[in-house]
């Protein structure tokens, strides 16, 4: 009897994991239909230049409201998805930190999740949702890695109960090794910094996915990839990855071949480079791209 029981546990058992594994083979048959962008100037397209009524950040030194000279990783991810600029809905503003604190022209990633959540009483589970921030914490001051970490996980938890399932999220770059920052004083702890919001990001989202299994949670490594571009430069077409090219009102004669914009702002090159790793790790995880 004993035997009979242990066995139709077992068949039990078998059937609901071939039910969840072909929910999640089910719904990563359905294209990417939507993008939903939250996070600050690496993934402003423009809000901040609207809201300043054109002031900033200023032109013709950046590109129609660009904290670059071109297109943000976004944008050409946008292109790469094959979605339209009426199925990319872009929430981040310049200079945006994670907490709930921000002013008239520049709401941080906590209130951007919350002006689109309380908008949506269900979204699309088909929609992705790029989150990216936490820079501009640590370059303010912040000392405690954890909590830019609790606020970009809370994000993410607010917008799966409203439905979200698919998300795409960011780490950070070395920020003790931007041109801005590279030679100052608190270069190591920006490093520091950056090293145990990475650690502690990918540990919160590892533990997100676990407790919630519906979700689908993509993380693309920025800091990997900025590494990647100092070492070698050549290999993504750079020959200055150390200082930028925009000096003053004045810019370099060759764009294309650096990595910095200004001293934070990676170039419109360095962002179509960002946005192929993007693209990269949705591949890798197997969401379906539209035709």
């Amino acid at each position: 009897m004993q035997k009979k029981n242990l066995f139709s546990v077992i068949v039990i058992s078998f059937l609901v994991f071939i039910m969840v594994v072909s929910a999640k083979f089910i719904d990563n048959t359905h294209p990417i239909s939507e993008m939903y962008v939250f996070g600050d100037s690496l993934s402003d397209a423009g809000m901040v230049f609207r809201a300043t009524g054109g002031i900033y950040p200023p032109q013709p030194a950046y590109y129609q409201g660009r904290y670059s000279n071109g297109r943000v990783w976004v944008e050409y991810l946008s292109d790469r998805l094959h979605l339209t600029a009426k199925q990319t809905n872009n929430f981040a503003y310049g200079g945006s930190t994670t907490g709930n604190l921000a002013n008239a022209y520049v709401p941080s990633l906590l209130p951007q999740v919350q002006s689109f959540t309380q908008t949506q009483q269900e979204t699309n589970p088909n929609s992705l949702y790029v989150l990216w921030a936490g820079a501009n914490d640590y370059l303010q001051g912040v000392t405690n890695a954890s909590i830019p970490v609790q606020n970009v996980t809370g994000a993410i938890a607010s917008l799966s109960k409203v439905g979200a399932k698919k998300f795409l999220v960011g780490n950070l770059p070395d920020l003790g090794q931007l041109p801005a920052t590279r030679t100052g004083a608190n270069s190591p702890s920006l490093s520091t910094l950056t090293q145990e919001h990475n650690q502690g990001l990918r540990r919160s989202l590892k533990l997100l996915s676990q407790q919630n299994s519906e979700l689908q949670i993509v993380t693309f490594n920025a800091n990997a990839l900025y590494r990647d571009a100092i070492t070698n430069p050549a290999t993504f077409g750079f020959t200055n990855v150390s200082s930028s090219c925009l000096s003053g009102s004045n810019a370099c004669g060759n764009p294309n071949q650096f990595l910095f914009w200004d001293g934070i702002h990676p170039t419109t090159e360095a962002h179509r480079i960002i946005a192929d790793t993007a693209f990269s790790a949705i591949q890798e995880a197997g969401l379906t791209i539209q035709n």
